[in-house]
């Protein structure tokens, strides 16, 4: 890896910044950097740095950037069919759900554009289901503390956090009841004739990598049974090999009535899906939920190479591999620097650095250094790497990482 030196910024960088702050709706706090074109687990600047990524634009190119591929697939597809709507039956729509049928218990798939539109159709479904086919009012959706399920108004509404990211949007949405996280005495007592469904995420990745315990995840689906009500998971984050198993519910053998997935479906296009079982799709019906370009030809063209090769090339057993060895790395970095990382947590290759103290300066440290990683909350370095990087990689990163915060007075 050639390092990225620490300089001013470039004419390149100042221009394109300037340019970006007229015309663009400043949302993002951006890093400072301006990316180019990026190849495998390698991202360049506008200046011609390089950097290792460890981001993959959050948990996105699952199989690193320009796969080839990938490439191949989208340009002949592109030759055949874009998009002519669902208004009409497409083939690499229905095979694209047989594969990701194939991978779980659900039975049934609706495709849409984002992690947010799969959640947003989960929680309609959930609320349809129980008036039109168990003939119950029944509407409120149950979520965790520190979970981040979308930013539409009502998959926001569902995020368990606080602060900016509500702020300005009141009213917001009825029908939304958020617990204390892994507190199952405080579930039981939310839990009410009224809930269609309780929706969790197997590990809260913009909550700062926080793992569900197993003995907690189980007792919220035996409580779903109980209650009769819907046990759903959002996997737009740990789905698709990310945590070691194709799907991180299956870490703990769980079946879901309903999940969502997004993020490395088709490496980079924007698609998301949610899958249902069959009695639990009955909720819907033609016109009941709709989407203009959700599953068009290249996407489901794309996401389907994306599913053939990480099952060919056991993507998920790579994850768990590569995960427990960085794991491995920060943990021993932890034990001989205890006053510098408070914990280490994450499944495969979703993981949270907890340092003590704020991690700014650390974090703006290592992209110097030609790292770039996510920081959550101000002090949770996330990493979500392409699942095919390299040991090599996570160990510089761990050995840059060491390095800084024996340095650090």
């Amino acid at each position: 890896m050639t390092q990225a030196p620490s300089q001013a910024p470039s004419a390149a960088y100042n221009s394109l910044v300037s340019r970006d702050k007229k015309v663009l709706c400043q949302t993002y706090g951006r890093y400072p950097l301006a990316i180019e074109r990026a190849v495998g687990s390698r991202l360049y600047d506008v200046d011609g740095r390089e950097y290792v990524d460890l981001l993959s634009g959050i948990a996105v190119a699952n199989l690193g950037h320009s796969h080839p591929e990938l490439l191949e697939v989208m340009s002949r597809q592109a030759q055949d069919l874009i998009h002519i709507s669902n208004l009409f039956y497409q083939p690499k729509q229905v095979e694209l759900a047989e594969k990701l049928l194939s991978t779980c218990a659900c039975d049934r798939v609706f495709f849409c554009n984002s992690g947010a539109e799969a959640n947003e159709a989960a929680i309609k479904l959930a609320r349809r289901f129980m008036r039109t086919v168990r003939y119950k009012d029944a509407f409120e959706i149950i979520t965790l503390s520190g979970s981040f399920h979308g930013r539409t108004l009502a998959t926001l509404t569902a995020t368990g956090q606080s602060g900016r990211i509500k702020e300005g949007f009141e009213p917001l949405p009825e029908g939304f009841t958020t617990v204390p996280f892994g507190d199952i005495e405080a579930l039981k007592d939310a839990i009410s004739g009224k809930t269609a469904a309780v929706l969790i995420e197997m590990v809260q990745g913009e909550g700062g990598v926080l793992p569900l315990p197993e003995a907690y995840v189980r007792q919220v689906q035996d409580l779903c049974h109980e209650a009769n009500c819907l046990f759903m998971v959002d996997e737009i984050q740990t789905g698709l090999c990310r945590t070691g198993r194709f799907w991180a519910h299956q870490h703990f053998g769980l079946s879901p009535d309903v999940f969502t997935t997004a993020k490395g479906l088709a490496n980079g296009l924007p698609m998301g899906a949610m899958l249902a079982k069959e009695h639990v799709a009955r909720g819907f019906a033609p016109g009941s939920h709709a989407t203009t370009f959700g599953g068009g030809g290249v996407l489901s063209a794309v996401a389907s190479k994306v599913v053939d090769i990480m099952l060919r090339d056991d993507l998920a057993g790579r994850a768990r591999d590569l995960g427990n060895l960085a794991i491995e790395a920060f943990r021993k970095i932890q034990t001989a620097l205890p006053d510098k990382i408070r914990t280490v947590r994450g499944l495969g290759l979703m993981i949270g650095i907890e340092l003590i103290g704020p991690g700014e300066a650390m974090h703006a440290e290592l992209r110097e250094r030609g790292f770039v990683c996510n920081l959550a909350h101000g002090k949770v370095l996330r990493l979500l790497p392409p699942l095919v990087i390299s040991a090599d990689d996570l160990l510089a990163f761990a050995a840059a990482l060491e390095d800084i915060l024996r340095t650090d007075t």
